[in-house]
């Protein structure tokens, strides 16, 4: 008889994980009952709070400062060790000494979405009204309510206008909401491998991975906290679809091919045979280290509800008209999930509304995460950019 393997449980403890929660290991600012955040779904959440990290300086006229908004599985530790993983920061690739957004010259700030589960408040948070996790008993969030509350942010570190405001998928939508909800507080905007509203085929990938994490035993009905334990088993799985999506054809064929993991013939079992699936396998268990399943189910909703047209009659145009913002849109020519296309229908709203718009489709098989990677090109324009905005912006970009 074949042996089934399955998830293994995280090495990681939900102790760990539930102490960056509540008590995160970055900054965090505090907003009272005086300060409720207003959410889409009518509900004044209060109190609630921020957990970010700064690198860099704000120079003498506050100009300087750069909000990265993070994707959906990222967090606030965009350049710096993680606290649950010890891993490095998850787009050093473009943050950092001598990259493209670089501490030397910037005041960069990442915070965790209204949502998450490092720091800032989502349904893993204790509830101040019961004591109790909140768990599905937290209101529903969207991707505005996630920018309302980096605007609470922003102002509570005495910043008027943001440099530049630069994210990638999840994190491109907030760039966007960003643009169309303040567009008189954002100088530049660097939008990448994302869209003005989400795809039917996204919403149903969305849809698998909550259903994976619904169906697990563990998860309780969204209970799962009260009980101490964690549907590690339907999140991997949830990840594991969605990483499927990250990536294209042509880098999974490169990466992995049929090659077998460390066999040289079947197993004749349900046994990581090929190495890809060692590889999804690997994907889904670390990830249930650092992530919280109804965080997951929250934000990709948010992710799902998002429409910027549907907010202006129907009309993209409307949501950017007179917008004196410089754009900068990038898409990837093997991304499925964010296609070109996606890039191209912001773009021409852009021009209709007289928008001072780049635009670039890099040539790469890295599909949807090439953002995340080592693509030269990516960081060339992203540069370019950048110092172009800069010089309009007065700032100085030499060495300090």
């Amino acid at each position: 008889m074949g042996s089934v393997k399955s998830i293994p449980s995280p090495a990681i403890s939900a102790d760990e994980r539930s102490h960056e929660v509540d008590h995160p290991s970055s900054q965090v600012a505090h907003f009272g009952t005086e300060q409720p955040l207003r959410l889409d779904c009518g509900v004044d959440l209060s109190p609630f709070q921020i957990a970010y990290q700064t690198y860099g300086e704000l120079n003498a006229d506050r100009s300087n400062a750069v909000l990265i908004c993070h994707a959906l599985t990222g967090d606030q530790h965009v350049a710096n060790v993680h606290p649950v993983t010890g891993k490095p920061g998850w787009w050093e690739t473009l943050v950092g000494p001598g990259r493209p957004i670089d501490p030397k010259h910037y005041f960069i700030i990442c915070s965790n979405v209204i949502g998450g589960c490092m720091g800032s408040t989502g349904p893993a948070s204790i509830n101040p009204a019961t004591g109790k996790v909140w768990g599905l008993d937290f209101p529903v969030i969207t991707i505005p309510d996630m920018v309302r509350a980096q605007a609470m942010l922003i102002d509570r570190l005495g910043i008027d206008t943001l440099f530049a405001v630069v994210g990638g998928s999840m994190g491109g939508m907030q760039v966007l909401q960003w643009t169309a909800a303040y567009p008189a507080r954002v100088f530049s905007a660097l939008a990448i491998a994302c869209a003005t509203r989400h795809s039917a085929q996204n919403i149903a990938f969305h849809e698998l991975g909550r259903q994976a994490v619904m169906a697990d035993p563990d998860w309780h009905g969204g209970g799962y906290a009260d009980r101490g334990i964690h549907p590690h088993r339907g999140l991997a799985v949830a990840r594991m679809a969605a990483h499927i999506t990250y990536l294209s054809d042509a880098a999974l064929h490169r990466k992995f091919g049929r090659r077998m993991q460390d066999r040289e013939l079947p197993t004749f079992s349900f046994d990581a045979d090929f190495q890809v699936e060692s590889y999804l396998r690997y994907q889904g268990s670390s990830f249930v280290e650092r992530f919280d399943a109804n965080s997951y189910l929250y934000l990709t909703r948010a992710m799902d509800y998002f429409d910027i047209a549907a907010d202006h009659d129907g009309v993209l145009a409307k949501a950017f008209a007179g917008i004196k913002t410089r754009f900068c849109v990038v898409s990837f020519t093997s991304d499925w999930l964010f296609p070109t296309s996606e890039s191209r229908a912001l773009v021409h709203a852009l021009n209709a509304s007289s928008a001072r718009v780049s635009f670039a489709e890099i040539e790469t098989d890295r599909g949807h995460d090439a953002f995340l990677l080592d693509v030269p090109e990516f960081f060339d324009i992203s540069r370019a950019f950048l110092q172009s905005a800069g010089k309009a912006r007065g700032l100085s970009l030499k060495d300090r």
